[in-house]
């Protein structure tokens, strides 16, 4: 199963769309069963196919101190078998039946989904309801696969000297919250998950009342409702299951610096980030600030540090900001430059700190905000084309703690904001004290 994971632009990810279409809403049911199970459908009837997401409000950042990796190994644990079901065969059925699925794990949240033609539905739902309770697990199968999580870390990240220079940022960036932590797992962690630590997460997070069904494409909201009570609504809630507690972040007061050298850098860059504001249920104004600066600083061709790095100075190949405000907790701003083949590490930082300062002190460019405004609408209308792609988008919001009303409002929050905004947004982020510089190079001996 896929690692999803929030990560440097210019690195394969998983793209979920910002926003909803502002009109979509129209198009959007949502009700709870009585077991606590929130149900969102999206009507699309222009093909008969669907898309059954199956989120849970359970990732890393949810995980017991010492046992990281657990949510993404349960998620692979899923695939084995069930009371029911044999090991491997839900996706077997799906594929026999013409379709796909697969799975990911984020920091706040882990998702199953299948595509299929639309009069399967019913399947879909019984056999995911069928796995929330009734998995079977063995001693074998976390053998087994305790050895497939760890020879996926070895080819997403111990083979890639950027994974590894990002999971040391991020743990500089959050020094007590555990987005700190790689949602893989540390190795060490993760060589010593077992049986028992599976079933703690499964019990505890894997109920109907932590989760949220997003159903979207040629149904119909009464149709829907109707094969969620009967597959879903038996199910039992769990009353022990407590409110989403994490430790938090505390001031940051003091800029941190790391480097890290490996003989197999190809290309040395530098990052900054700093902790920033997440979007908040009816509360995402400065969450839409930042995510406009970002694109203002860092989104293109047309962006300040692209013209400035690139353009007029050429001391970069590659400038860029990116902000994801899409988490349950502060998420984090920041920017990765990739100098120019004659250019040091040092100059590159100093010519991205020039850069902020010219933008501070020049301010936000109006026409090219009103141009980022505008590809934000056209992005929004775009999305529509994709259904998966908007069930994506609702699934995780949902568990990231926003709310309906929030994920509809947020294209006309996003062309509310002004340029003061965005200056205020930036002043409060962009603190020294707070920042978390990084460069990613060779061996010192090789850089001579």
């Amino acid at each position: 199963m896929k690692v999803f994971r929030f990560c440097l632009p210019w690195i394969g990810l998983l793209i979920i769309p910002l926003a909803a279409p502002a009109d979509i809403a129209d198009q959007v049911t949502d009700f709870t069963l009585d077991n606590g199970l929130q149900v969102v459908v999206i009507e699309d009837h222009r093909a008969p196919v669907v898309v059954h997401m199956l989120w849970y409000r359970a990732g890393s950042a949810d995980e017991t101190a010492g046992v990281s990796g657990i949510a993404h190994f349960l998620e692979h644990l899923l695939f084995k078998q069930t009371k029911t079901l044999e090991s491997g065969e839900f996706s077997r059925v799906v594929a026999k039946n013409g379709g796909s699925d697969n799975a990911f794990t984020s920091k706040d949240f882990t998702a199953y989904f299948q595509r299929v033609a639309a009069d399967r539905l019913d399947l879909m739902m019984q056999m995911e309801a069928d796995r929330m309770v009734n998995l079977d697990l063995s001693e074998e199968d976390i053998v087994t696969e305790r050895e497939v999580i760890i020879e996926e870390r070895n080819q997403r990240v111990e083979n890639s000297p950027g994974a590894l220079f990002r999971e040391q940022s991020t743990a500089a960036l959050f020094l007590n919250h555990r987005y700190g932590v790689p949602v893989i797992g540390w190795r060490h962690e993760m060589e010593k998950l077992n049986l028992g630590d599976a079933l703690d997460f499964y019990r505890q997070y894997y109920a109907p009342n932590n989760a949220v069904l997003v159903v979207a494409g040629d149904v119909l909201p009464d149709d829907v409702r109707q094969l969620a009570e009967k597959n879903y609504g038996p199910l039992s809630a769990n009353p022990d299951l407590s409110p989403r507690a994490r430790p938090q972040e505390p001031p940051q007061i003091a800029a941190r610096r790391l480097t890290y050298r490996d003989e197999r850098v190809a290309q040395p860059y530098m990052t900054r980030s700093y902790l920033a504001p997440e979007r908040d249920p009816g509360d995402q104004s400065t969450a839409a600030a930042l995510t406009l600066l970002a694109e203002i600083l860092g989104g293109g061709q047309t962006s300040v540090l692209t013209q400035k790095l690139q353009f007029e100075t050429s001391t970069a190949v590659y400038a860029a900001a990116f902000y994801d405000g899409l988490s349950l907790d502060d998420s984090s701003f920041g920017f990765a430059v990739v100098p120019s083949a004659d250019v040091t590490l040092q100059a590159a930082e100093e010519a991205l700190d020039q850069a902020l300062a010219e933008f501070f002190e020049a301010g936000v460019d109006l026409e090219q905000l009103e141009r980022i405004k505008t590809q934000f609408s056209a992005s929004d209308i775009y999305a529509r084309d994709n259904v998966q792609g908007l069930a994506n988008s609702y699934g995780a919001a949902l568990t990231s703690g926003l709310g309906l009303s929030d994920i509809h409002a947020w294209p006309d929050i996003i062309q509310a904001v002004t340029a003061k905004d965005i200056m205020a947004a930036a002043k409060d982020v962009l603190r020294d004290a707070g920042s978390v510089t990084g460069w990613l190079m060779k061996p010192e001996e090789e850089m001579q």
